[in-house]
Order: C-alpha cells, then sequence, then structure tokens
C-alpha cells in the first residue's frame, strides 16, 4: 500500500477513480450513438428472453436402411481406389 494511507483511505480513493472513469464512459457512449444511431439497434435486451435455437433431429435409419448406406459407400470408395491405382 501507499505510505500513508490505511486501506480504507486507499479503497474511497478508488472508488472515486472509478466513478470519474464510469462517467467518462457514459459520456463516451452517449457521443458514439449520436454519431452512430444505428447502434441503439443491435443492443441486446438484458431482460429481454434469449431465442432458444433448436437442434434438428434426423430420422433414426433403419437396420435395411443402414445396410444400404454401408453397400454404397463400400462400392464408392472400391471405385475410388481403382482410379487411384490407373492414375499410378
Amino acid at each position: 500500500m501507499a505510505k500513508g494511507l490505511d486501506g480504507q483511505e486507499l479503497r474511497r480513493l478508488a472508488q472515486i477513480g472509478a466513478k470519474a472513469r464510469l462517467a467518462e464512459l457514459e459520456s463516451e457512449r452517449a457521443s458514439l450513438l449520436s454519431v452512430f444511431p444505428g447502434l441503439r439497434r443491435t443492443q441486446a435486451q438484458p431482460d429481454a428472453p434469449t431465442e432458444i435455437r433448436r437442434r434438428r433431429r434426423r430420422p433414426k435409419m433403419s437396420a435395411a436402411a443402414k445396410k444400404a448406406v454401408s453397400e454404397r459407400m463400400k462400392k464408392y470408395w472400391a471405385n475410388r481406389r481403382a482410379a487411384a491405382q490407373k492414375r499410378k
């Protein structure tokens, strides 16, 4: 701590400085909003309920559908490997 200042006095001075800085920030905010009025519309309302986005769920695949996909992908990758061998 600074010499000659007890904790209580130091806290009081810090609070005075914080209030002064807050006043500066509020005045700067007001001047920015007067120059750029469109910024007001983009501010989120603190008490407004937040929009909950639901995740889209995919329908469950049947065993037959899974098997069909598996067979298609095996054929696809076999063709890819064959094409890669021809290029070499």
